[in-house]
């Protein structure tokens, strides 16, 4: 796959997804550009903050450095994403060979997107499941919670109308209370809380959803002018 060699097509295709990512030097010549392997770790680093120390790569001119930063990625990031840039291939890269830096750019960008897309069903399945368990938890303990006040309740229906014939005031109910009625009405205040806790819990996990959403509509816009160069250069012939 890095060997292969990329029609115009794609080539522009990739440049246009490098584009988007904003590095910390201005793309004027792809192949000097990567050398020395700090931008290819941006570029990861873009949609993988975690995966990548970039104080680790250092900018530089020396062979021995380009090749050192070269070797981290491989060890350090690439390593994470199942993808690996061979020792020839990274020799080539150091010298600037015209041609050889785009093709794994390419290969680095599947991998790139593959775990994108694990990531996002893997998001949703823990969404999925995390919401359905806690409904039926909170539907559980709702339940629970009601049967044992609404027993509470008659025991102390009963009680009262054992002792007066009559029903006692409001006032001296809550007076009276019950411990165990009162114990139960704090975990029900506490149970409210924990649930406020899971709705901001549940609001972050959403805004990183939306990022994984803009990131496939990227995505779809790079594979959109990808088929709309296509058809230009078939109407062409």
């Amino acid at each position: 796959m890095m060997d292969r060699e990329l029609n115009e097509v794609e080539l522009q295709d990739l440049y246009a997804w490098i584009d988007k990512i904003p590095l910390s030097r201005p793309k004027r010549h792809v192949t000097r550009d990567f050398s020395d392997g700090v931008m290819a770790a941006e570029v990861v680093k873009y949609f993988f903050p975690k995966l990548v120390d970039l104080h680790n790569y250092i900018p530089a001119n020396s062979t021995a450095q380009k090749l050192s930063n070269w070797s981290q990625l491989n060890r350090k990031v690439f390593s994470k994403l199942h993808f690996h840039v061979p020792d020839e291939t990274v020799k080539k890269i150091v010298l600037s060979t015209v041609g050889v830096i785009e093709p794994v750019l390419s290969a680095l960008r599947e991998k790139i997107e593959k775990k994108l897309e694990l990531a996002t069903h893997n998001m949703l399945e823990m969404e999925y499941y995390d919401t359905s368990n806690q409904g039926k938890e909170i539907h559980q303990a709702d339940g629970k919670l009601l049967n044992h006040m609404a027993g509470e309740e008659m025991k102390k229906d009963e009680k009262n109308k054992l002792k007066n014939g009559k029903a006692q005031q409001t006032v001296q109910f809550y007076t009276d209370m019950d411990p165990g009625l009162r114990l139960i009405l704090q975990e029900k205040d506490q149970a409210v809380m924990a649930l406020q806790e899971t709705v901001e819990i549940l609001k972050m996990k959403v805004s990183r959803l939306e990022h994984l959403v803009r990131l496939k509509d990227m995505r779809i816009e790079d594979l959109t002018r990808h088929l709309d160069t296509y058809k230009a250069k078939g109407n062409t012939y």
